[in-house]
């Protein structure tokens, strides 16, 4: 006769009738493992933020906005590839083989690294991130400094340019200040001339009036009947005629001269005004330049004010409780495991038993 197939009944059947079999054994290991958990040591976990050093930059959009030197992503992935143990463990004299296990992650949508590591000796701990950030911070700003002295030197050079127009500026003034000078002189000499002139023509007017008054007395003595007087009076009126004319030509050959000599200095002024136009012209320029120099200084020290240095958001903290030993997932393991363990040997406690009374009957 073929033995009955066992269905769920008699498993539960068979769990009831050992019931403290199983019940008892679980609870004892539960209690063991709880009380082997008071005796290991309870260790804490210990955290710190840090965020990288920050600069201003121009994106391709041609906006300006803050980067970080060092992707966050890139530290937290070195933290956790073990890049800085053997470097801090020379610094705290700490064997690298006891070296705490370092975790480290980018906090979301943030440019902050979360740094956290679990050991027993809180002050160790914090000794480590406290130096570890040191590392970093130094890292991070050798990149900064970099970028603040490449700004820091461009500010020197737009200032030594603005030195540069600012004495082309001085220059140019001096220049229009000896224009208007020679401006000054040449109007004087214009008003000399002007009034030498106009002295000229009254005396070359009064030169052709006696010349006219000569000619008109020597045409009445012609008509006179010809004597040794007349002869001699015609011999006078014709020499003082000449002279007249000749005194005549002397001054309008000196009215020719002031002439051409107002022109000279009317030509002089005017380049002079147009020498000076364009001076104003040119000093415009430089000052515009200035300005635009300027500018490109505010930008450039706005952009070494923005360079943030890399700082410890959240200072070494150690959490409240220990998170090691976890007392009661100890416990509630050590439970499964006793009922993992100790059903199944109920079960072949009864196979056992059963066979027995088989091989009796």
């Amino acid at each position: 006769m073929n033995a009955q197939e066992p269905n769920l009944m008699d498993f539960l059947l068979v769990i009831w009738n050992r019931k403290w079999q199983i019940i008892l054994p679980t609870l004892a290991l539960a209690v063991l493992a709880g009380l082997a958990s008071f005796l290991l040591p309870r260790k804490y976990e210990v955290d710190a933020i840090i965020r990288p050093s920050m600069i201003f930059v121009q994106n391709e959009q041609g906006n300006f906005q803050e980067v970080v030197v060092v992707d966050p992503k890139q530290v937290a992935g070195q933290i956790n590839q073990k890049s800085y143990d053997r470097e801090i463990a020379n610094q705290l004299n700490i064997d690298i083989a006891n070296f705490p296990r370092l975790q480290a992650g980018n906090i979301r949508d943030t440019q902050l690294v979360r740094i956290a590591l679990t050991d027993r000796d809180i002050a160790r701990a914090n000794a480590i991130l406290t130096a570890l950030f040191k590392y970093l911070e130094k890292e991070f700003n050798r990149k900064v400094e970099v970028e603040f002295k490449a700004l820091d030197s461009q500010v020197k050079a737009s200032e030594f340019e603005i030195g540069k127009r600012n004495l082309d500026i001085k220059s140019r003034e001096i220049e229009q200040a000896k224009k208007r000078e020679e401006i000054l002189s040449a109007a004087n000499r214009l008003k000399i001339s002007e009034e030498k002139y106009k002295s000229l023509a009254t005396e070359m007017a009064s030169v052709k009036k006696r010349v006219d008054g000569l000619e008109a007395q020597q045409r009445e003595v012609l008509k006179q009947p010809a004597e040794g007087s007349t002869a001699i009076s015609l011999l006078l009126y014709s020499s003082e005629v000449q002279q007249s004319l000749r005194y005549y030509n002397d001054l309008d050959e000196k009215l020719s001269f002031e002439k051409m000599a107002q022109e000279d200095y009317k030509l002089a002024v005017k380049s002079a005004e147009q020498q000076i136009k364009q001076l104003a012209t040119e000093i415009e320029r430089l000052k515009t330049e200035i300005d635009s120099l300027q500018n490109t200084i505010a930008f450039l020290n706005e952009k070494k004010g923005r360079i943030d240095y890399a700082q410890l958001v959240k200072e070494p903290t150690a959490s409240i409780h220990p998170v090691s030993p976890r007392k009661p997932f100890i416990v509630v393991v050590a439970g499964l495991i006793g009922l993992i363990f100790f059903t199944p040997l109920a079960f072949f406690m009864e196979y056992l038993e059963k066979q027995k009374a088989v091989q009796n009957s």
